[in-house]
């Protein structure tokens, strides 16, 4: 990884969605976003992204992604291997991708981790992402989640929306540039 820059630092407190409308340019090939204590308002809500392609509203772009995981019972039961989950990944889909599955809303549950997109602002070749997200599910788990994939466009990106699929939350998400 190279140097990063801290370009924004975004602080949603019974947020339904944070936006980051400014930032994404051609200043950086690589975006990292860093998310710190994202908390839902609703028990089991999925956190997730989409992006706007330039002059784009809506936040519908098409994804193609991969979606696995790991997780281990916080009771110490059993632990399961990496699984494919067919459920929370697309196939030339508009919906918000979900990075955190299930995430719980008490006050010791939250997800945290990064996202990394690469060459928004290419207009000859899709835009790529993957992330790693902790997550203290609701169902008293813990689950480690990756997800892979692109954008299906050819146009540069510029906005990106992060929410929940139901109700509100907290948390901070910062964006860096790396160069």
């Amino acid at each position: 990884m190279g140097i990063s820059t801290l370009i924004s630092t975004s602080t949603a407190s019974n947020a339904s969605s944070v936006d980051i409308t400014s930032g994404i340019d051609s200043t950086y090939d690589e975006y990292m976003f860093v998310f710190t204590d994202i908390n839902p308002a609703t028990d089991a809500a999925d956190f997730s992204f989409q992006m706007n392609v330039a002059a784009g509203s809506g936040y519908n772009e098409t994804i193609t992604s991969s979606f696995f995981s790991a997780e281990h019972d916080e009771a110490g039961g059993s632990g399961y291997l990496l699984s494919y989950r067919s459920g929370e990944d697309q196939a030339q889909g508009t919906s918000f991708q979900i990075l955190a599955d299930s995430v719980g809303n008490g006050s010791d549950e939250s997800c945290a981790g990064i996202l990394h997109l690469f060459s928004p602002s290419n207009t000859t070749y899709v835009t790529h992402f993957y992330s790693t997200m902790s997550v203290y599910r609701s169902t008293n788990n813990q689950r480690q989640e990756y997800v892979a994939g692109y954008f299906n466009l050819t146009g540069a990106v510029d906005e990106i929306q992060f929410k929940m699929s139901s109700g509100n939350f907290d948390g901070v998400i910062q964006m860096y540039g790396i160069s």
